[in-house]
């Protein structure tokens, strides 16, 4: 399913931060700290993404962040004195050690190009709780196009609008090709849930 759009308006820069999180889990925890901690403005798109190079295995994170002010200002919250992180990158600059750096980059270039990273904050995620439909989907956020894993749509239509979404909270679209792209699978009684599935529970519950 592709349909319009729904996003806020206005050129986002890209953070890309390594603090040594392990797993998804720890990610989507460093996300919600850092989102209150750096005061990052709503519209802000933070994404997860597997790291694995020779000296380091785990999960880096990005921040896609609306206006350029806003941006500097969370890039000076998280170099300072009390910056909570080892590594970071904005554009051409970088702060903390060589290793953490590199992955940091690798995390930014990734959203920038939005080939890849898995988005825990996005707008609209806060209207995805319980359940909604597959038309609710792109209608009430960034979500941008739906695919039902196993079930090919050559023409991009995907599944019916009117089938139900059981969220259990927890929706974690991705990036592919540019565009937020949610993975759905078969659940009870015809509707369909997230491909993602808590593990053991939402990290954060009451974050989203």
């Amino acid at each position: 399913m592709t349909t319009a759009h729904h996003d806020v308006p206005g050129v986002r820069s890209v953070i890309g931060v390594d603090a040594g999180t392990a797993s998804l889990r720890e990610a989507d925890h460093l996300i919600h700290q850092l989102l209150e901690g750096l005061g990052l403005p709503p519209g802000t798109i933070a994404c997860t993404h597997l790291v694995r190079t020779d000296a380091r295995s785990g999960v880096a994170v990005s921040f896609a962040v609306r206006g350029e002010e806003a941006a500097e200002e969370a890039w000076r919250r998280l170099t300072g004195p009390a910056g909570p992180v080892p590594g970071a990158v904005l554009g051409e600059r970088a702060y903390g050690p060589e290793q953490a750096v590199r992955v940091a980059a690798l995390a930014a270039a990734e959203h920038v190009r939005r080939s890849g990273g898995r988005a825990v904050v996005y707008p609209g995620v806060e209207r995805l709780s319980g359940t909604v439909t597959v038309a609710d989907l792109p209608a009430l956020t960034a979500i941008e196009d739906v695919v039902v894993v196993g079930s090919p749509s050559p023409d991009r239509q995907g599944p019916d609008p009117a089938t139900s979404v059981i969220t259990r909270d927890h929706v974690r679209p991705e990036w592919r090709d540019g565009r937020l792209t949610l993975a759905l699978v078969p659940a009870a009684a015809g509707a369909l849930a997230p491909f993602e599935v808590p593990n053991p529970t939402p990290c954060c519950a009451d974050h989203v």
